[in-house]
């Protein structure tokens, strides 16, 4: 399922970063896990789970923030939580809370997740390091028109001031 508009909506361009689609998927697979195994506890089930949703949800607020600090912050905060959730997951594994298969499973995709996380990390800190960061994605003038009217309003746009044609 696309959550992408009609119309290019740059706030939502991490939609398109594979490290957050792959670290959705685990959050999906941490979901599984912690609540089709019915022996683990509660509290540490939402912990779990918590922990792998925070991934893709700092992924995805750092992208919207625009600043190359922001967005790294972000990402570091987001790798915290992977090792979070790892250590949770080892710590349900060796408990016996989870099985070997399902750890597995966990483990593989954590694993791409983290080293794809790693590289995107990699890459921003290069771009901020050589000053190749633009803090505003520029926009395309013909998508982002100037009609006579405010879309959903009978409001006329406001005229810069000097306008002849705003005055009466």
């Amino acid at each position: 399922m696309s959550f992408q508009t009609k119309l290019r909506n740059k706030n939502r361009g991490y939609m398109n970063l594979i490290v957050w689609q792959k670290a959705m998927d685990l959050f999906e697979l941490s979901w599984k896990v912690a609540f089709v195994e019915e022996t683990v506890d509660f509290k540490l089930r939402s912990q779990f789970v918590d922990a792998s949703q925070s991934v893709s949800a700092n992924i995805s607020e750092g992208y919207c923030r625009r600043s190359i600090k922001e967005y790294l912050q972000f990402l570091y905060t987001a790798a915290g939580s992977l090792a979070e959730a790892l250590t949770r997951a080892i710590g349900l594994q060796r408990a016996q809370l989870i099985s070997d298969s399902r750890f597995k499973d966990f483990n593989q995709l954590h694993y791409e997740v983290e080293n794809r996380l790693l590289r995107l990390i990699e890459k921003l800190e290069q771009k901020r390091d050589d000053d190749d960061w633009v803090t505003r994605i520029a926009e395309d003038s013909e998508e982002y028109s100037i009609t006579p009217l405010l879309p959903h309003s009978i409001t006329p746009l406001a005229r810069p001031a000097g306008d002849a044609a705003g005055h009466a």
